[in-house]
């Protein structure tokens, strides 16, 4: 899985220890006040019940607009994370206040498996996680985490219209912004359009599918997770999941800007999810393939100032949504 994902997450590991004191039941700070919080969790072997060390988990927003907050080169994860210690606490500290689902990926992917942490163990589907709510000045206590043993996926990604398999595609079950320059996330697809995912928990998981001219989708050729066809992956077994990319409805414009950033893009993001929908770079225009029937907010990363949202929006949540439909869509950005 992603190195990047993996430095971004041990990263955290120092400022979770200095937090490790505040494990105990903390009480929460003044009324209104927007001092951070912390997560602490202990991480298990579901069968064994003895500590896993080094597991690192990642707090990812549930709100559309905090999990939008994602840029070149990053996972769709948020902002803060922290690993487990050497008897399997891990404690996540200077978390801002809001709600969160925890992402727990192992150190040891050969012994046990990612997982979305559920109410009632391990979970792929990041909807069915549990929420946990983060309050300022405390520490959020979660139950034990228990992780599972991992398997495989393994699949070919197909043009729709020709069967040709696609080589270069990125395979995720967490999306991503690709970085034109440092490409090392993965899995990405071969020559032949074959992949291998490795290391996941025994659950049922969504998956996304994106490459260069064609439309990004989920499992099951759809553009929502939420819509998305799962694979069911087993305890050390392989299963197989083929996908077919279809060309989708052309989505571009023009991008008037006095000064080009280096490596500019538009990123579309599922207008209800706050989901990664696909990601184009820029020159003097950008061109995207989106699903007919989706709806997405358009951000573009084009300029050495601030991103700039579709009609000038503030933010996320301010954005105008753009409806895709058959006929080709025209959305211009003026940053100049």
């Amino acid at each position: 899985m992603s190195r990047a994902l993996l430095r971004t997450l041990t990263a955290t590991v120092a400022v979770a220890l200095l937090v490790v004191q505040a494990a105990a039941p903390a009480t929460a700070g003044p009324p209104g006040s927007s001092a951070p919080g912390g997560v602490r969790t202990v991480v298990r072997d579901a069968a064994t019940g003895a500590p896993v060390p080094r597991a690192c988990a990642a707090l990812v927003p549930v709100d559309a607009a905090a999990l939008a907050a994602v840029t070149l080169g990053e996972d769709q994860l948020g902002r803060y994370a922290g690993c487990a210690d050497e008897q399997g606490v891990l404690v996540a500290g200077d978390v801002a206040p809001g709600r969160y689902r925890l992402l727990v990926r192992p150190y040891d992917t050969t012994t046990h498996g990612w997982q979305w942490v559920g109410r009632h163990g391990g979970t792929g589907d990041r909807e069915q996680a549990r929420v946990v709510q983060v309050r300022a000045g405390a520490v959020t206590g979660v139950p034990d985490v228990r992780l599972d043993p991992p398997g495989t996926v393994v699949g070919v990604v197909t043009d729709a219209a020709t069967g040709a398999p696609v080589s270069r595609a990125r395979v995720m079950v967490v999306p991503y912004v690709p970085d034109p320059k440092y490409d090392d996330h993965g899995p990405m697809t071969d020559e032949d359009g074959r992949y291998t995912i490795t290391g996941l928990g025994p659950y049922h998981w969504p998956v996304q599918f994106a490459a260069a001219g064609l439309a990004t989708v989920w499992s099951g050729g759809v553009g929502s997770r939420q819509q998305a066809r799962p694979v069911r992956v087993r305890a050390q077994q392989t299963a197989t999941l083929n996908q077919a990319l279809p060309a989708g409805t052309p989505l571009s414009g023009a991008v008037r800007v006095d000064e080009l950033l280096t490596y500019a893009q538009v990123v579309a993001f599922d207008a209800a999810t706050g989901d990664l929908a696909g990601v184009a770079d820029v020159g003097s225009d950008y061109a995207l393939r989106l699903l007919p029937g989706q709806r997405v907010k358009l951000r573009c990363d084009c300029a050495y100032t601030p991103p700039v949202w579709h009609c000038d929006a503030a933010g996320f949540d301010a954005a105008i949504p753009v409806r895709v439909r058959r006929a080709p869509v025209v959305v211009d950005f003026n940053l100049g």
